[in-house]
């Protein structure tokens, strides 16, 4: 059973290359994220292998890869859940910060409790 909150929740989805996986998570994690309501539980994510497709374009600076040749990345897609939305607007922040692409791929879904 999980513990009710007055606080909206977030999931925060991103994919990053397995070279910084664990920066980009400490990152959030110190921000506030991954933890659940009642504090039973902490640094708490769910991990998915996958490999990124992208080309960078005319005036990219890509970390990885030359502009105009498509590359392909080993990555991980990441989830975490943010309580409240200062924690999620910090864990976005750490991610951008942390993560090394030029343009982070990452999504935020607010959560509704059913």
């Amino acid at each position: 059973m999980s513990t009710p909150t007055p606080y909206p929740r977030y999931k925060l989805i991103f994919t990053v290359p397995h070279s910084s996986l664990s920066a980009c998570k400490e990152a959030i994690f110190a921000a506030g994220a991954g933890t659940y309501p009642g504090g039973k539980y902490t640094r708490v994510c769910f991990e998915i292998p996958g490999t990124g497709y992208f080309t960078p374009g005319e005036g990219a600076v890509p970390n990885i890869g030359t502009v105009g040749k498509a590359e392909r990345v080993e990555e991980m897609k990441v989830e975490i859940l943010c309580v409240g939305r200062e924690i999620m607007l910090g864990a976005v922040a750490a991610l951008k910060s942390a993560h090394p692409y030029e343009e982070v791929a990452y999504e935020v879904y607010k959560m509704e409790d059913v």
